[in-house]
């Protein structure tokens, strides 16, 4: 529909089946920039009936006076869409929403246009419950709000390169533990790619920056609150009985410090972009205007706590209308943040010159300053927002008025640009958007909570790890095995006791029912049994699965690296080998300081018989025990006593016996001394005798300072049977335990008629990768993603590649790890190889090849000698043994 100038204006139209009414409507018509219609069916469901006289009654719609007329027009639409969406529309007249309708499009609607409306009572409870006046400002404020989460973005990037400052803040990414808070990390993802490429943005220190993420996240959980609420609020039938609407209302909107954040931390910019602008004359100017328009600290805390104030006092319209205006005051702010940024970044156009020099007139160009110009390179995004307002102030290009300066002008122009209240400001909205949607790397998809990519620098140290490992593993006489990373469900229940609920089920399409591995463990049992095997010594490096809740160093993928010895053989021989290769493992990967607590199932069952507990709940009183290493024995006591049924009595003295803890030979000869309560039990004296074998065998191989004889160490799996331990870091990096293990006797047996005993150890690498990640930092040690150790530097362009193909092919024939690079400049090829840290240098140009030599160049010596063209592989291969 086109109104009498020409312009396409937009229609809204209400009460059609299906529609629903949105922030935006509302506000569009609110503010005079949509037509209103209602829909022809909706009027036919109303009543055309008139009622007698004596059954009417007057009525003052409840918009207050102190609403603004666009407040007062926005709650009107939303009383009209409330008496359109009556449950029983044959009791609503059609002369209510045709008189408000008419009001609305005759650019009137302010509430005294209706102190004396006659209506029915349905009509009466719908205008007096309908919360009108606080959905209709809810609206406006949803919909503003949403538009300055997606400008201040940008106007903030603005200010990190005009201000040269830190944008380190901006490289957050989610770590996948599930504890990031998602609306920060999605800011700072925003603000990356709005300063992509950017030489501006330097490394000041300036809090206002740095706290961005925080403070903008917040903006954009404000945001969320209102929309979910305006969105379902506005479309609501009205109740019969006021269900405490308002005060529901109130506590969406609450959350106002986010919109209080987001105004002092642009204010704060804004100050000191007018400190940083470079011409004197300008930044005397622009701090004039500054401090005479833009609102103040005081008057952005006046505001808040004025909305605090009126919540406080449960007056709701008073506090939207409060709201929706400390909402105006942050957009003036953060206006005034566009300004002062745009002045510094582009504010060497002000010296001198009229207003259309400014703007892009003949006024003569300084070639040096020009030239410093070019070297400012704004980000990707940011360069895009400069544009859309350089393009807006040639449109406006013109003479300043009278006692207006050109500062004045351009000034007066962007804050015009920047005016949310413009019809046209909607575009510039999409188009900030646009700006950065249209981010090839926006448009990537994510990672799924607890998981992780790895960079190069990650798996250099990940594949030196993966060696040592493997390294050790065969030095004990291990041979690899891989098993399928799903296995069929029946295989995997009942193995992990509580756990279980962790394991991954694979949906069923109609096969086999499937679940992703746990652990290794298990599938090796089953291999084990399904192959008939009865003695077997295997390691094994792979991917298990876990649906657990990501925290930090807990993933819900990660590479377990396992091993474990099947068969008959001596007593604890297999155990003591197994535990002597965890401690060979930690201290070749150099990890620094750890322990590795150990306990026997058979004395903890003796300990539980002797406790008092029930033998069907040993297991899951295990479970509890287990927890003893992150939560106290409080903790636990209460878990036993009053989620598994166990006595306070019986509680405690399980309590008296988990703390002991101490050196290995030490506590087991306090536990076998006369009188002792284990001697007593036949399955707590077996597994004090079998221990007693392995801390001998442990102390003559030399690792038992490594193991404490810990009795809280419970392991909660279901199918240990004999010695458990646990490896733990005690350095500064808090990971939890790195490395577990057992014996398991009858876990085999599970999948096969034939018992074989097995015992292992499995090592949480993940963590492991988390401290040796930390160990290199601390140490300033840096990390060669590569191992090449030539790089063969060819001086020239494409032509020269079969040149590079036939030198680069020699190197590789004789087994040299060496790149090649093709390129006219030399200062390209000393740059790569300084930044690989590549060894040696190769370098052929023209005079080389003029004289059948190459030039080697040392890197580390920087020295440079000439070899034959036809020696030099033999000449680099010497140089490297050397």
């Amino acid at each position: 529909m086109a109104d009498g100038g020409g312009e396409e204006v937009q229609v809204v139209t209400l009460g059609g089946k299906g529609s629903s009414l949105s922030s935006s409507s509302v506000n569009a018509i609110a503010a005079g920039q949509a037509r209103l219609r209602i829909d022809s069916s909706a009027l036919d469901r109303l009543t055309t009936q008139s009622s007698p006289p004596e059954s009417l009654k007057t009525c003052r719609i409840p918009i207050p006076e102190t609403l603004t007329p666009i407040e007062c027009r926005a709650s009107l639409v939303v009383l009209l869409n409330k008496l359109l969406r009556h449950p029983n529309p044959s009791k609503i007249r059609t002369v209510l929403p045709n008189l408000i309708a008419d009001a609305l499009d005759s650019g009137s609607g302010a509430a005294t246009s209706f102190a004396s409306v006659e209506v029915t009572d349905e009509e009466e409870l719908v205008v007096q419950n309908s919360c009108a006046e606080l959905y209709g400002v809810s609206a406006i404020i949803d919909h503003e709000a949403a538009a300055l989460a997606t400008v201040v973005d940008a106007v903030a990037a603005l200010s990190c390169e005009a201000l040269k400052g830190n944008d380190a803040a901006f490289n957050s990414t989610d770590s996948g533990d599930g504890h990031v808070d998602k609306d920060e990390i999605g800011v700072a993802s925003d603000m990356k790619l709005l300063l992509s490429g950017s030489k501006m943005a330097g490394k000041n220190p300036i809090k206002a920056i740095s706290k961005i993420p925080e403070v903008h996240g917040g903006l954009r959980q404000f945001v969320k609150s209102v929309h979910s609420m305006t969105r379902v609020k506005l479309n609501s039938s009205v109740k019969a009985v006021d269900g405490g609407e308002r005060e529901a209302v109130a506590a969406k909107l609450q959350p106002l410090p986010a919109l209080r954040n987001v105004g002092a931390s642009s204010l704060s910019r804004a100050k000191l972009n007018v400190e940083a602008v470079g011409i004197e004359s300008s930044r005397t100017g622009l701090l004039t205007l500054f401090e005479e328009k833009c609102p103040t600290d005081a008057d952005l805390k006046n505001a808040a706590k004025l909305v605090s104030d009126l919540l406080f006092e449960e007056d709701y319209p008073a506090f939207v209308h409060a709201l929706n205006g400390l909402l105006e005051t942050v957009w003036t702010i953060v206006s005034w943040e566009v300004v002062t940024a745009f002045v510094v970044l582009e504010g060497g156009d002000l010296e001198g010159g009229t207003t259309g020099e400014v703007n892009g007139g003949d006024k003569p160009v300084d070639k040096k300053s020009e030239k410093k110009k070019k070297k400012a390179v704004l980000g990707k995004g940011t360069s895009l927002t400069v544009q859309l307002i350089k393009e807006w102030l040639q449109r406006k290009e013109g003479v300043a008025s009278d006692g207006q300066t050109v500062l004045e002008k351009w000034v007066k122009d962007v804050l015009l640009f920047f005016n949310h209240k413009r019809p046209q400001f909607g575009e510039l909205v999409t188009k900030i958007k646009g700006i950065v949607e249209s981010n090839e790397s926006r448009r990537l998809p994510k990672l799924p909570k607890g998981t992780r990519d790895f960079s190069k620098e990650q798996m250099t140290i990940r594949e030196k790890a993966f060696s040592i490992i493997a390294d050790v593993f065969k030095r004990h006489g291990a041979t690899a095995l891989d098993t399928p990373v799903f296995e069929l469900r029946e295989t995997l229940m009942g193995k992990y006791g509580e756990d279980s609920k962790l394991v991954y089920d694979l949906a069923d399409q109609g096969g086999e029912l499937c679940s992703l591995r746990y652990d290794l463990t298990v599938p090796f049992a089953r291999y084990v049994a399904m192959n008939g095997i009865t003695s077997f010594k295997r390691y094994q490096i792979a991917k298990v699965y876990r649906r657990d809740n990501p925290a930090k160093g807990r993933y819900r993928e990660f590479y377990q690296c396992d091993f474990d010895i099947a068969g008959q053989y001596e007593e604890m021989g297999p155990d003591f080998e197994v535990i002597k290769i965890l401690t060979e493992l930690l201290n070749e990967l150099d990890i620094g300081d750890y322990e590795v607590k150990l306990n026997h199932r058979k004395l903890l069952d003796g300990m539980l018989e002797i406790c008092g507990v029930p033998p069907e709940k040993f297991r899951t009183i295990c479970s509890s025990i287990d927890k003893l290493d992150k939560q106290s024995f409080e903790q636990v006591k209460k878990e036993m006593v009053e989620e598994k049924g166990l006595s306070a009595e019986t509680a405690d003295k399980i309590g008296t016996f988990v703390k002991e803890r101490g050196s290995p030979k030490e506590l087991l000869l306090k536990l076998k001394q006369e009188g002792s309560e284990f001697l007593l039990n036949a399955s707590s004296k077996r597994a004090l005798d079998e221990l007693d074998i392995l801390f001998e065998a442990l102390d003559r191989s030399k690792c038992i300072s490594k193991v404490v004889f810990d009795l809280s160490l419970a392991r909660g799996l279901d199918y240990y049977t004999g010695v458990i331990y646990e490896a733990v870091f005690k350095g500064t990096t808090q990971v939890g335990s790195i490395a577990a293990g057992g014996r398991y006797d009858n876990l085999i047996g599970m999948f096969g008629t034939k018992q074989v005993p097995a015992v292992g150890v499995s090592l949480g690498i993940e963590r492991v990768f988390a401290i040796m990640e930390q160990v290199q930092k601390d140490r300033n040690q840096i990390v060669r993603p590569t191992e090449t150790q030539v790089q063969l530097s060819i001086l020239g362009d494409k032509s020269k590649l079969p040149l590079a193909a036939e030198l680069a092919g020699e190197l590789w024939d004789s087994r040299v790890k060496a790149e090649y690079i093709l390129n006219k400049r030399s200062d390209k090829h000393m740059a790569r190889a300084k930044e690989s840290k590549v060894p040696w240098m190769v370098l052929v140009g023209d005079k080389e090849l003029e004289s059948g030599t190459v030039k080697l160049k040392n890197m580390e010596a920087n020295a440079e000698e000439e070899v034959p063209r036809a020696t030099f592989v033999q000449e680099l291969q010497r140089r490297l043994k050397e």
